[in-house]
């Protein structure tokens, strides 16, 4: 036999409530005492109810979808950012609307207003192009994570001591020439912090050190294009010195690795890497390198949490907004592997 569709009426007549309590509950649960809520929600699981979305999303206009932008899909953090993000679902049971942006500002505004067409309720941006103030005016909760938060919420890794970390380890590896490769981020960027955490260390114990500033490309064929000139030009300047590489990313450090193990047909003695991130690549690579952990997983729950407080204060009768951003920072952890231990 067909199954019956539980409605608002046989929840009301299970209950002794009216129609009317039980359309707050689903619409603005706050207005109920605790002890209601309970009655209703045991009232569901008795009579097995299974929830009409759209009519939910037609009668409050709440339609559970969280957007995200991100820069681009190249960069394995971003992926497995995206990854650990959505895997939220269990726990908060937000859908999510993923748009990316490729670096392209314009495009990127158009992204934000087809989010907001379609009701989100919250966002979540990894893009770098628009600033936070153009961001936080669009008035909805959100949060940013790794770039640039002064007027928006965020959760970002501790850049400066993972830079600190990852040149720390570079040096007790008998390096003669410690090289950070990155590209030219502003000082408010908080990837800025590996740059000046690797300065800081190298100027206190007097390291030789080269920072090379450059964009590596948003594509595999640039990427080791470009890189392939960093490594030709390292490798004329430097060619008798043991060479401490800390990467911007394990993206460039597993090209890095791949250029040199192709040329050399193995790891060289006069070449120590590290990378940033802990995505998957540095541990699945050919030799798998050492990186700064950023607990990519930490930092997608830290924000999913950050976020969902900011949607639920929004769907209380009196609202309280936030009187400041609120800004999380993570702890690297340093994983040693096999190109530098």
């Amino acid at each position: 036999m067909e199954k019956k569709n539980i409605t608002f009426n046989d929840i009301a007549r299970y209950t002794h409530f009216s129609k009317t309590t039980i359309s707050r509950y689903f619409n603005n649960p706050d207005s109920l005492t605790l002890e209601n809520q309970k009655k209703i929600a045991d009232a569901l699981v008795a009579l097995d109810y299974k929830e009409n979305k759209v009519a939910r999303i037609l009668a409050n206009g709440k339609t559970e979808f969280v957007g995200i932008i991100i820069p681009n899909l190249f960069l394995h953090y971003y992926s497995q950012m995206l990854n650990q993000i959505l895997s939220t679902y269990e726990t908060y049971g937000y859908k999510f609307l993923v748009f990316v942006g490729n670096e392209n500002e314009s495009v990127e505004r158009q992204y934000i207003q087809e989010l907001l067409a379609y009701k989100i309720e919250g966002i979540i941006v990894l893009s770098h192009t628009i600033s936070s103030k153009e961001l936080a005016s669009y008035d909805l909760p959100l949060v940013t994570i790794e770039r640039e938060d002064r007027y928006t919420s965020s959760v970002n890794t501790d850049n400066y001591m993972g830079g600190a970390q990852a040149t720390g380890l570079l040096c007790k590896n008998g390096c003669d020439i410690l090289i950070h490769v990155n590209s030219d981020v502003p000082p408010e960027t908080p990837a800025y912090g590996r740059i000046q955490g690797f300065l800081d260390i190298c100027r206190e114990h007097g390291l030789e050190h080269e920072l090379i500033l450059t964009d590596l490309g948003t594509s595999h064929s640039e990427a080791i294009d470009r890189t392939k000139k960093v490594l030709d030009a390292l490798e004329a300047k430097y060619r008798k010195k043991r060479k401490g590489i800390f990467m911007s990313n394990d993206t460039y450090a597993n090209i890095l690795l791949n250029l040199i193990f192709q040329k050399y047909g193995r790891f060289p003695e006069d070449y120590r890497i590290v990378g940033f991130d802990d995505s998957p690549i540095s541990s699945e690579a050919i030799i798998p390198f050492s990186t700064v952990g950023q607990q990519i997983d930490v930092i997608a729950r830290e924000a999913m949490a950050l976020l969902v407080a900011q949607m639920n204060e929004r769907k209380k009768r009196n609202p309280s907004p936030l009187p400041a951003p609120i800004h999380k920072v993570v702890t690297p952890v340093l994983i040693r592997r096999g190109t530098a231990t």
